[in-house]
């Protein structure tokens, strides 16, 4: 009979869960192998077999954390409008983001001081967000929206993004009904893109 894996997935997640967690609420500082393993009830060498050491962890972790992003995006399922999708994908990117608040910051704020993503893990980051691509570019296609030189994305992205960063940060007015407030924010922007496409002044 083989003997059973007592280095699994389920204890590389629980791993990357807790290194996450120590860099949200502690810094890069609280983030050691001996730490994290301390934490989960395993040893340092679980961790080495894993990850191979730190290094790999922090690269599996920032690797990690963009595959939940980008996992959640793709289940967001198609409704053949490309206007209700696109705000469909904002909010399963906010669900994202509330989801794992300790990622967060691993994949957007430079919680690891030193660390540079290499060019197979920039590559799977940018894959993350192939789901707004497909949406603006069959938006495009359809003619709900104009976007001749990419700038759409970037909008777009850069507008949950800095809604998501301002309510994981508690920096939101108190009192404000945060998930509607950012459905209104969301199909205002999408509103805009698409008054661009039919040529009428936003």
């Amino acid at each position: 009979m083989p003997r059973p894996r007592t280095h699994d997935e389920a204890l590389r997640v629980r791993l990357l869960d807790r290194a996450g967690e120590l860099l949200s609420r502690e810094g890069a500082a609280a983030l050691s192998l001996r730490r994290v393993a301390a934490d989960v009830g395993t040893s340092t060498t679980a961790v080495y077999s894993l990850f191979g050491g730190k290094p790999g962890l922090v690269r599996a972790l920032y690797l990690e954390a963009f595959h939940r992003l980008g996992t959640r995006l793709r289940a967001v399922p198609a409704t053949g409008d490309p206007a209700e999708d696109l705000v469909r994908l904002g909010i399963a990117y906010r669900a994202s983001a509330l989801a794992d608040p300790h990622l967060y910051a691993v994949m957007f704020g430079g919680a690891i001081p030193g660390f540079e993503p290499d060019d197979d893990a920039t590559q799977h980051s940018r894959a993350a967000l192939d789901p707004l691509l497909a949406v603006i570019g069959s938006g495009v296609h359809s003619g709900v929206f104009t976007d001749t030189d990419g700038t759409m994305a970037v909008a777009c992205w850069a507008i949950v993004h800095g809604l998501v960063s301002l309510e994981l940060l508690g920096n939101l007015p108190p009192g404000l009904d945060l998930a509607a407030t950012y459905e209104r924010a969301l199909r205002a922007n999408t509103a805009g893109w698409m008054a661009a496409a039919a040529g009428r002044e936003v």
